[in-house]
């Protein structure tokens, strides 16, 4: 490890040495708790140093760290923190009464002061310390450090976004000792990490993919800076202040960077990018090609989850000749195409993607649910539900299995009719979904966030959509929206925009039943 690389978010700053003896003395508080190996310790936080240094301490006892979405409240919070069985909670002093009100009376309550960056990035005033509850800084600074060898143990447990329902926490097997080196020699490859590199961290810690890669690239030695909030400007500056040679973001946050004045992009120097990796949801291939134009061939692109891990990647120079491809099998991980008999479809064909991870990625299960993990699982090969297809061995995404509309007895695909909408001038976001018909069991709605200023019209949206794609997917209801409700790290949340439609129709179904 290069003991001279450094974390920050905004001023503040530690050497990972001073990083990693305040985590040996956090694993010390934890272990007099009684926090051991195979425990769980929730974490309720936004991104800053305290996060990294938590994480480490936990992974020193052989406990699992999960980071659980601060954003949370009500059913979504006390089911995370109960599913998870967590014996210790860290929690952000402003998020304290909504982590007390539903965790149970066995969960101990860490408290976490806010740094003043974190609270100027989400417009708060910094709260004051309770004094109530044992404080994670006097566990950073007063037991003495941990000194026995760390324990085997498992990787973040990350809760799945919940975008289609309730989330379940991924609990993966620890890295075995004789796969680690392959491991993070693969992971570093995909991400683009290099010992004494520095990176960005513009997303939130709670996601797998941001988790996965701020901790791999603390363990090889990098710069690691933490923004507790995207920002497209900001990105902009941390990347030419800091000199930050890779980042990883996703598709909305190119949107949000290529909305910029042209004059504000022009402002910054970024010659020191070498890899930009993308993830998380479908890049419209016109929005790759415009960030491509505007940073050169440094574009990476890879398909995974955090159950499955990584499948495939591709670079600039594949997304530009094979438009909207994610890219083949990374090293001997492998992607096979299957009908709904398990049977492999002809290339071309959509059908569901099943794929296994390269060598040493270590399995999983859904804490509490074996049996759902159980069932994603056809002949040794794996699937998140998503829909696609085989074409000169590059994979590419129609959409997930469970977004496909089936109208009048035609399947559709959502993502399509949302990659011709942002190519609308004025369309800065869309969502596409079902909704209940009559006749022909689903039509098609589409939600529209447009850029600020923007006055968009509805007929002119359809008409759009209808110049390039077949009728039958124009949307039969469109509805402008300020805002689009969207995870951090840019995943929509279609289940709130849809629920409303099908609320009644349910409704209906149970009266019919009874």
């Amino acid at each position: 490890m290069t003991q001279s690389a450094r974390i920050t978010c905004g001023p503040y700053e530690r050497s990972l040495s001073a990083v990693q003896e305040r985590a040996a003395r956090i694993a010390t508080a934890l272990d007099s708790v009684g926090v051991g190996q195979g425990d769980r310790v929730a974490i309720v936080m936004r991104n800053e140093v305290a996060f990294i240094e938590l994480t480490l301490a936990v992974t020193l006892l052989g406990a699992a760290p999960v980071p659980i979405n601060w954003h949370w409240t009500g059913d979504d919070l006390a089911h995370a923190l109960a599913d998870s069985s967590a014996k210790v909670a860290v929690v952000h002093t402003d998020l304290l009464p909504n982590v007390q009100e539903r965790a149970g009376d066995d969960v101990i309550i860490v408290e976490a002061g806010v740094p003043a960056e974190v609270a100027r990035a989400y417009g708060l005033q910094t709260p004051q310390i309770t004094g109530e509850l044992p404080l994670l800084e006097q566990w950073s600074t007063s037991p003495e450090p941990w000194s026995q060898p760390a324990l085997p143990a498992p990787m973040s447990v990350i809760y799945t976004s919940g975008t289609t329902g309730r989330a379940k926490g991924v609990l993966r097997n620890p890295i075995q000792d004789e796969d680690r080196s392959a491991v993070i020699s693969t992971v570093a490859e995909l991400f683009h990490l290099k010992p004494g590199g520095t990176t960005v961290i513009p997303a939130p810690l709670y996601h797998s993919a941001p988790n996965v890669h701020a901790m791999f690239a603390v363990a090889m030695g990098m710069n690691v800076h933490l923004m507790p909030k995207f920002d497209a400007e900001e990105l902009l500056q941390l990347i030419e202040k800091h000199r930050v040679d890779s980042l990883q973001v996703v598709p909305t946050m190119f949107n949000r960077l290529l909305q910029l004045p042209p004059q504000k992009r022009a402002a910054y120097d970024l010659s020191s990018l070498t890899a930009i990796v993308h993830a998380a949801a479908p890049c419209p291939p016109h929005v790759k090609a415009a960030i491509i134009d505007w940073l050169g061939p440094i574009v990476h692109e890879y398909y995974g989850g955090a159950e499955i891990g990584a499948f495939t990647t591709c670079d600039s120079g594949e997304a530009l000749s094979h438009p909207g491809t994610v890219g083949r099998p990374i090293g001997d991980a492998d992607i096979r195409i299957l009908d709904e008999d398990g049977a492999e479809v002809p290339d071309g064909t959509d059908g569901q993607i099943y794929g296994r991870c390269f060598t040493g990625w270590p399995d999983f299960t859904y804490i509490g649910d074996d049996a759902k993990r159980r069932a994603m699982e056809r002949h040794g090969y794996l699937s998140l539900g998503d829909v696609g297809h085989l074409k000169d061995g590059y994979l590419y995404l129609s959409d997930r299995l469970t977004d496909m509309v089936v109208s009048g007895g035609v399947n559709i695909y959502p993502a399509e009719i949302e990659g011709a909408l942002l190519e609308l001038d004025g369309v800065a976001d869309a969502a596409v979904f079902g909704i209940p018909d009559p006749d022909l069991g689903e039509v098609i709605a589409a939600y529209i966030e447009p850029t600020p200023g923007t006055d968009l019209d509805v007929e002119d949206i359809r008409a759009h959509v209808a110049a390039r794609l077949a009728r039958y997917k124009v949307p039969r209801e469109v509805v402008v929206v300020d805002s689009l409700p969207r995870e951090d790290t840019g995943k929509l949340f279609k289940r709130r925009l849809r629920e409303p439609y099908w609320r009644d129709v349910a409704e209906l179904t149970a009266m019919q039943a009874r």
